[in-house]
């Protein structure tokens, strides 16, 4: 594995540095580290709140220390729970229970017993890394390209346009969310290491959220675009660069853009009236979505009713893609997709007992991420947990399902059972 993980970080240094020597690249570099050094030497940055604003909030523990605890997920959840304009039934009830109950189990209780000595985690050359994210975010510039290409135009500019986006060309530019938190990473390193300030690191922080801005809404997905945005916040959070008061009102344009981006595509498509409130449309979605869970709840019962099948339909080539299987589900319509929720795809495919375990492993998986960042405050492994994180905050709605993200997760359980293994063997040849 050392073997194939050196083969592919050596091409990917390759093709940076080639890219860095480029004409294009030097020129667009030279004008970053030009707006750079004006933005920090910027009369206007002394009038920007400073970081002791809003003191009362950075007094509170729970803010200063957990808000990114595993269980942020359980909260998101329940709150999403309650924007539901009608009750859920008693048998969904008890699955909800059992959902949170064993991802309370994995992210809080069994954490414990591993890796309770730092010297077990392996680290990652920092210029590997920079590599990889470099060459991610290429990779999905150019597919970007080629998409608008395809269809002939920019979907946020002609929103008809955005459902002729063919999934093999849109995928690849979704790249440019793990290609950024790499790149965040690294530049936390780097002000870690001093090499550059607290207002250099934040500069950069929003330079890639421009760059995030400029492609994800330039196709016309809101979602992923409020991934690059969680993401870099959990970043920065953990790594000091930014205030407590700053990840609040953060959390705050977060939900406020998930309204209003709603609300005006809503009136757009002529789905909702401008008399309607704005909120009724964020609470008619998480009604519907919790509909749909309780019908997946009576279709799955106690041990499912696909087997897994749900989950293989992420892969590329399938017949239906996974939310569009569960439209066939419960309405036998293919060409619609529907959200299940982070749950749907458990309890449907294996039922409560499928929720149970899956829940347990993801509050495990989030669990060990969030012990090593503590323990540790590594730059590696604070992207990697605040990619999860994010994606399992927004998995409350749509549920863990896109190939790329699922693969994610995959290299999470790879890199975190390895560090497990490694502690095991390590403690058993001393004993």
């Amino acid at each position: 594995m050392s073997f194939i993980y050196s083969k592919l970080t050596s091409l990917f240094n390759l093709i940076s540095d080639e890219f860095h020597k480029s004409f294009l690249f030097t020129i667009i570099f030279s004008i970053l580290e030009f707006l750079e050094n004006q933005w920090v030497n910027s009369f206007f940055i002394s009038l920007y709140p400073k970081e002791n604003s809003l003191e009362f909030l950075k007094r509170n523990n729970i803010l200063k220390n957990h808000v990114f605890n595993p269980l942020i997920v359980l909260v998101v959840f329940a709150a999403f729970l309650s924007l539901s304009l009608s009750p859920i039934s008693l048998s969904l009830t008890e699955t909800l229970a059992i959902g949170f109950l064993f991802f309370f189990i994995g992210a809080i209780i069994l954490p414990r017993f591993f890796l309770n000595k730092s010297e077990n985690i392996i680290t990652f050359n920092k210029r590997d890394i920079y590599s990889i994210g470099f060459c991610l975010i290429l990779v999905s510039v150019a597919f970007f390209f080629i998409s608008i290409a395809s269809v002939g135009g920019i979907p946020l500019l002609k929103p008809s346009i955005r459902y002729l986006l063919k999934p093999a060309f849109t995928m690849p530019v979704f790249l440019i969310i793990p290609g950024t938190c790499i790149l965040a990473s690294v530049y936390l390193k780097e002000y870690q290491d001093k090499t550059i300030t607290r207002f250099q690191v934040r500069f950069r922080f929003l330079i890639l959220l421009v760059i995030d801005v400029v492609f994800l809404l330039g196709l016309g997905y809101r979602t992923p675009l409020l991934a690059a945005l969680l993401m870099l916040i959990i970043i920065a959070y953990f790594g000091d660069i930014i205030a407590v008061w700053e990840v609040v009102i953060g959390a705050l344009l977060g939900v406020g853009a998930i309204i209003g981006i709603g609300y005006f595509r809503s009136i757009g498509e002529y789905t909702v009236s401008k008399a309607i409130d704005p909120f009724y449309t964020l609470k008619s979605r998480a009604d519907f979505t919790l509909h749909v869970l309780n019908l997946l709840d009576i279709i799955g019962g106690n041990f499912g009713a696909t087997h897994g099948n749900l989950l293989v339909a992420s892969i590329p080539g399938s017949e239906l893609g996974p939310r569009m299987m569960v439209g066939k589900l419960i309405a036998w319509r293919t060409e619609v997709t529907v959200t299940p929720t982070l749950i749907g795809q458990m309890v449907v495919d294996f039922g409560k007992v499928g929720v149970a375990l899956e829940m347990c492993l993801l509050g495990f998986i989030l669990g060990i991420g969030f012990k090593i960042i503590r323990k540790t405050k590594d730059y590696f492994y604070i992207g990697l947990y605040s990619l999860i994180l994010t994606y399992s905050i927004l998995g409350v709605e749509t549920g863990i399902l896109d190939i790329q993200v699922l693969f994610y997760f995959a290299i999470a359980i790879f890199i975190y059972f390895t560090l497990i293994l490694k502690s095991v063997i390590k403690s058993n040849t001393k004993s």
